[in-house]
């Protein structure tokens, strides 16, 4: 098997065996074959495209390229849920400890925010103290003793897809659908669950910009994880506006315990209430969504969820204190109001870019070695279809650096468009695909 012939058969449209899918990811992986024949590779697999075999072979194929978590000896139903990410995405932070909470499995692999995106660990790092450097025998011991457990994302978790991705990311062919649901796939197969949900953002926070490049992407990877014997369910969720009121790090795990306590804003709790009914039902424990409901509800208001968020915290070496008296974590030295310039309807608001400026703030990685602020941020005070009037506060601004951040607050204030007309809202769920 050469991989001439097999970069020419991809170029010439024909499908590839999983034999020569194998062939090609082990090679890559193991430096025999080189950075110039995978960027062909890649490069025909963007034009040609993958039919959903090739698709699941080449998955399996980077998910098999490292360690696989083998979480066989954890009695119960395990689950993961998976984002694609988004601006004020803390969904995770609350969906974990409320599925836990019913004696389902989280045990959790999860990566840190780069760009315009907020990683579950970096806003869990808000905790001081907080860790997920853990053991294979500490992560399993402590699913065992309280049935939660996140950890930061192995090297040795799917290394043909970090090594693949980097390449992709200099070639440009990252935009393959294919390529991005293999690329995600392969980490949530690795990581071992057995129930994975997946919310697949759309909008222009999201990474998928169009409803139906979104659609396409949650069918492949529902695809993938079905035909790898893994019960897999997608949402199709809005990311043209940022989700609740908070974004940065310590801001959105204050906006997770109100959540956890039954205050948060609608839109956040509206997806928390639809993750955790999609589990509820997937596993049985359930048999209607209204049942389901009532079921989150009650879990909520006994205060079960919330305690079992401090346990968690706990057994990652935080303070519990912390999650009942969130006025503990990180607040920044400064505070100020970006209020608006004219008077109507928020119309429209550009979502990555409102996740920039937070970034801009501190509360992101431009690079990978950036160093995060827990406390900086925004909690915003209208969001689209609001009215708001001339002078009134968008969104409280906070920030630690002690020369005021002008250019920021001019990029935010460009994000949103007031007019005369109010806006039609988009549907916080499009869709749910089994």
């Amino acid at each position: 098997m050469r991989m001439y012939d097999l970069i020419m058969k991809k170029r010439n449209g024909m499908a590839l065996s999983e034999e020569e899918i194998r062939f090609i990811i082990d090679g890559y992986t193991k430096g025999e074959i080189p950075d110039y024949q995978m960027s062909a590779f890649t490069m025909a697999v963007f034009f040609q495209g993958m039919d959903s075999k090739e698709t699941l072979a080449l998955t399996m194929a980077m998910a098999q390229s490292g360690d696989m978590l083998d979480l066989s000896e954890i009695p119960g139903i395990k689950c993961d849920k998976h984002s694609t990410g988004g601006v004020g995405d803390k969904t995770s932070l609350t969906v974990i400890p409320l599925v836990a909470s019913f004696g389902l499995i989280t045990a959790k692999m999860s990566g840190r925010g780069l760009g315009h995106t907020g990683g579950t660990v970096d806003k869990l790092e808000s905790f001081p103290g907080f860790h997920t450097e853990l053991s294979g025998d500490d992560f399993i011991r402590q699913v065992k003793e309280i049935g939660i457990a996140l950890v930061g994302q192995s090297a040795d978790l799917a290394p043909a897809d970090k090594k693949l991705y980097a390449l992709r990311d200099v070639t440009a062919t990252v935009d393959n659908i294919s390529l991005i649901a293999s690329s995600i796939m392969s980490k949530k197969l690795a990581a071992g669950a057995d129930l994975i949900l997946l919310d697949v953002k759309t909008g222009s926070g999201a990474f998928m910009k169009t409803l139906e490049d979104s659609k396409e992407l949650a069918r492949q990877m529902v695809t993938i994880g079905n035909g790898a014997g893994r019960k897999t369910i997608a949402t199709i969720t809005d990311m043209d506006q940022p989700l609740g009121n908070a974004i940065g790090n310590a801001l959105e795990v204050k906006e997770a315990i109100d959540a956890l306590r039954g205050c948060a804003p609608a839109d956040y709790t509206e997806l928390i209430y639809t993750f955790t009914e999609e589990f509820l039902l997937a596993t049985d424990l359930a048999k209607t969504k209204e049942e389901a409901k009532k079921m989150v509800d009650e879990k909520i208001a006994n205060g079960e969820a919330l305690d079992k968020f401090a346990q968690f915290v706990e057994a990652q070496g935080g303070n519990p204190d912390d999650v009942y008296h969130y006025e503990n974590l990180p607040k920044a030295k400064y505070t100020a109001e970006i209020n608006a310039s004219e008077e109507g309807y928020v119309n429209r608001i550009q979502c990555d870019e409102i996740g920039i400026c937070a970034m801009l703030l501190g509360g992101g990685r431009a690079k990978k070695e950036d160093v995060i602020d827990p406390a900086v941020g925004f909690i915003l005070h209208k969001k689209k279809g609001d009215y708001v009037k001339a002078g009134e506060s968008l969104a409280t601004m906070h920030y630690n650096s002690d020369t005021y951040p002008a250019e920021v607050e001019k990029r935010f204030l460009a994000a949103y468009t007031i007019s005369e007309e109010k806006p039609e809202l988009n549907p916080l769920v499009y869709e749910v695909i089994s």
